[in-house]
């Protein structure tokens, strides 16, 4: 028997032993579909309590139910995302409802595309490029505070508070000084297209954009906004850089030095430092390869999306989580203090804030902000002992994999301990994946947790916090949505 001959007997054997994917029946004429749109967190937790860890969901009519394979593990979510990650691709309905939403960016596009995209991108997020965005977040968490020191009543909704916060940094980083019009225009204009894309996504029959119901009408009308500033701020941008003369070329393979030419130079992070639109538009590839609008939007509003959402949500947890458990607010103001005493943070306080930084890690445990993610398998497939079919619609879940009881013990309870260096390496590498993982993991994981320990930080140094609100209604859109106050009581420190 040859090699080749051997591995397939091998494959087959283990597809016969394999079981079929359990799951609920849902209701008769609907399935699933209404758990899954408007309850998938409690959906998929009492799911994987009920059928294990790959359960398969069925929604829609008799004749038009569409298949979802839910996959909880940690093993299954390497699986996908990492040792067979060529298997799984970014072609299933959500990710098509959302390239049509905001266009074919890093976070949407595939293939050559992306190989090509990323080339030209991965230069923005070296980490001392990165490190070079610490005064944009020190800017804004100065404004913060200010603003926060005379606020009625002391009371402030912090996931409100850090949606404008997370958008007005990312912004600032990405635009320079032109944040206003594209913070309003954003703020009201993603939740819309989340909750079209969820809906679409999920549904049996998706009727076309182009019919004029309610939900396609809002969609249309904030993709169109969107579109329009992000369009405006990118052709002025090329106005201003005609009158100076023109930008100089970048080099093959990169980027230019930098140098602070442009109108908005030096106020997207350190001094000196361009944002990075001005360095998106400079990119070149070996081959002299570069963006042209239409991608330079489409990667624009792809880092306001994945640069406000998930650095908003996991702020907002770590605040009020703080808020509620006064020992560990204890524990993190004094970490703060100690360190950032007297003075804005700076990048390298990164590392000599390891408390806050195992704070916001449980927090994004918690309430991971990509609480799902969604992949189509290209061949049938074995995960977890389950045959998992060609072209399915798989979709893994953080949300119940950080809660998985066979990796977490008592997992609804907040300890920042749980990330200690020692207790992290005995965990599964994907047991905790809010960045995603694989070939496909975010490029701006560094970029979020500096922003966020550093944002936790000053503000700690300079608030004691105290929840009023201690429950928190949750919903699902493109990321983990936010549906009921999370206010917090004020008290300046010194």
């Amino acid at each position: 028997m040859t090699l080749t001959d051997a591995a397939v007997t091998a494959a087959v054997t283990a597809a016969g032993a394999a079981k079929r994917v359990p799951g609920p029946p849902g209701l008769p004429v609907v399935g699933s579909l209404f758990d899954l749109t408007r309850r998938p967190l409690r959906t998929f937790l009492d799911a994987r309590r009920d059928y294990g860890d790959v359960v398969r969901f069925v929604a829609g009519p008799p004749g038009l139910r569409a298949e979802f394979y839910a996959v909880f593990s940690p093993e299954g979510a390497h699986q996908v995302l990492g040792s067979e990650a060529a298997n799984f691709r970014k072609d299933n309905s959500f990710y098509d409802e959302l390239r049509t939403s905001l266009g074919n960016g890093l976070l949407t596009s595939q293939d050559g595309d992306y190989q090509r995209q990323r080339r030209l991108i991965q230069p923005l997020f070296t980490r001392r490029r990165v490190d070079g965005y610490a005064q944009a977040v020190g800017l804004e968490c100065r404004a913060l505070a200010d603003r926060w020191r005379v606020v009625p009543h002391g009371v402030v909704d912090v996931a409100e508070e850090m949606s404008r916060f997370a958008l007005r940094t990312v912004a600032r980083i990405l635009f320079g000084a032109d944040v206003e019009a594209a913070v309003q225009v954003v703020h009201r204009g993603f939740p819309v297209i989340g909750e079209l894309v969820l809906a679409r996504g999920f549904a049996p029959v998706r009727l076309p954009r182009s019919w004029p119901t309610p939900s396609n009408r809002r969609g249309a009308a904030a993709r169109r906004d969107l579109y329009a500033v992000c369009d405006r701020i990118i052709a002025e941008r090329a106005r201003r850089a005609e009158r100076a003369g023109g930008a100089a070329a970048a080099g093959p393979g990169g980027l230019d030095g930098g140098s602070g030419r442009g109108g908005q130079a030096g106020q997207g992070g350190a001094a000196g430092q361009d944002d990075l639109l001005e360095l998106l538009t400079r990119a070149r590839g070996e081959d002299g390869e570069r963006l042209d609008p239409d991608e330079l939007r489409d990667q624009v509003l792809i880092f306001l999306l994945a640069g406000h959402e998930t650095t908003a949500t996991s702020l907002a947890f770590a605040l009020f989580l703080l808020a509620k458990h006064p020992e560990q607010r204890r524990l993190a103001q004094e970490e703060a203090s100690a360190v950032l005493a007297g003075r804005e943070p700076v990048a390298a306080d990164l590392e000599a804030l390891p408390y806050l930084t195992r704070v916001l890690k449980e927090a994004m445990r918690l309430y991971p902000p990509a609480s799902q993610m969604g992949r189509r398998s290209v061949e049938e497939t074995v995960i977890d002992g389950h045959v998992v079919p060609a072209g399915a619609q798989v979709i893994l879940a953080p949300w119940v994999t950080h809660r998985h009881p066979g990796h977490w013990a008592e997992p609804d309870r907040f300890d920042p301990d749980r990330f200690l260096p020692e207790r992290e390496k005995e965990r599964h590498r994907y047991a905790w994946y809010p960045f995603g993982g694989g070939p496909r993991a975010c490029i701006g994981q560094h970029f979020s947790m500096l922003e966020s320990v550093l944002a936790l930080g000053s503000l700690l140094r300079e608030f004691d916090l105290e929840a009023i609100d201690h429950g928190v209604r949750l919903g699902q859109g493109i990321t983990l949505q936010v549906k009921s106050p999370m206010r917090v009581r004020l008290t300046p420190r010194g």
